[in-house]
């Protein structure tokens, strides 16, 4: 009885056990079976735009040229005709030291060249006397009316003089040499413009006491600036010159000053590994100042119509980069790969395939290629 008992449990076990694997069977393939819910997604168009690749830097203004006007001799500053602002032209007066003593050098020198002269006059009289008297005793001693002793004696006076009027000619020319040195230091007592520009700066007042080499103002020109900034090693091979760039100061926020790149540095350096760039920027209106603090956007490269997605369209699905197209009749997302190309800060350059239509920018996650979507609307 007990054996019949347990052979008819067992049997209902089986029975029971058959049951639950075929229902759990036949209850997933249902579940495959059934449509999957749309996905919500928001989406874009595909765009056929220009676009431009830049990158991003932050530099400092230095004006075109800046030089020191300094005095090349010592003295006391009895004029500055300047002051920090004012505009100078070439050649224009900039200030002034005390000349006396320099002066009175010029006039030391004049008086030496006419003593030099003096002398060169009395020379050139004894030379020809000297000359004349050679000539009358040759032609005695022709005549045999001369000694060759008187002849030898003529000869050697001739030559003297002839001695002494070169040491007078070299006199004068070392006389007109120490004048024109006394005119040069007297000039270095006035102290002009070089180059037309601004006053930057002013070191010392009127009245003091300035030594050889001492700067007395700076001089600036920022018709046009120069802005300097470093690239890092990543970017160093995408600069060139010509290269269009866009200036930003603090000062000025939202307005942007157009340059060009015009140098760039041969090497990097090795500390930090980065190299000078400068940006040329025209300044006809003088806002930029030397000195302020900038940020530099360079593009790199620029293409006109080319097709483009918003940065947000691109995935990464399955190793492959690519954008999710929407059938908008099927409401379905297709999965493409794509080649992408140049970028901007919400914009990408499709290169391959060309894309119409709309893209996915929004919801991706949840996509696989063919799901269902619910396009909703970016507004709401």
């Amino acid at each position: 009885m007990k054996k019949m008992t347990l052979y008819a449990l067992l049997v209902v076990f089986i029975v029971f056990l058959s049951w639950r694997i075929i229902s759990l069977f036949t209850g997933e393939k249902g579940e495959e079976r059934e449509a999957k819910p749309p996905v919500a997604v928001q989406v874009d168009s595909v765009y056929y735009t220009g676009i431009k690749q830049t990158r991003q830097f932050t530099g400092s203004i230095h004006p075109l040229y800046r030089y020191m006007v300094s005095p090349k001799v010592s003295g006391r500053i009895l004029r500055i005709h300047k002051r920090i602002g004012d505009w100078v032209d070439r050649d224009e007066i900039i200030a002034r030291l005390d000349d006396a003593e320099y002066e009175q050098a010029v006039i030391e020198a004049e008086a030496n060249l006419r003593i030099a002269k003096a002398s060169l006059l009395e020379a050139k009289s004894q030379y020809e006397l000297a000359r004349q008297e050679l000539d009358r005793v040759k032609s005695l001693q022709q005549k045999g009316i001369a000694s060759p002793s008187e002849l030898d004696a003529t000869t050697s006076t001739f030559e003297a003089q002839s001695s002494r009027l070169e040491l007078a000619n070299a006199q004068v020319e070392q006389r007109e040499a120490s004048l024109k040195s006394a005119q040069i230091r007297l000039s270095y007592t006035i102290l002009k413009a070089t180059e037309p520009g601004y006053i930057g700066e002013r070191f010392v007042d009127e009245g003091g006491l300035i030594a050889t080499n001492s700067p007395i103002v700076s001089v600036i020109g920022y018709e046009k600036v120069i802005v300097q900034t470093t690239v890092v090693e990543r970017d160093y091979a995408l600069m060139k010159e010509g290269q269009e760039a866009q200036v930003e100061v603090d000062a000025y926020p939202g307005r942007y000053f157009p340059g060009v790149v015009t140098r760039i540095a041969p090497m990097l350096q090795e500390t930090s590994r980065v190299a000078q760039l400068e940006v040329e920027v025209d300044n006809d209106s003088l806002i930029l100042k030397p000195g302020m603090f900038t940020h530099v956007r360079v593009v790199l490269a620029e293409k006109a119509n080319v097709c483009t997605v918003p940065r947000d369209a691109v995935v990464n699905h399955n190793g492959e980069t690519g954008v999710y197209l929407v059938d908008v009749e099927a409401s379905k997302a297709k999965f493409v790969p794509v080649v992408t190309g140049i970028s901007q800060t919400d914009i990408i350059e499709i290169v391959d395939p060309p894309l119409q239509g709309l893209v996915v920018v929004l919801g991706q996650h949840l996509l696989e290629d063919g799901s269902p979507v619910n396009v909703i609307d970016s507004q709401q």
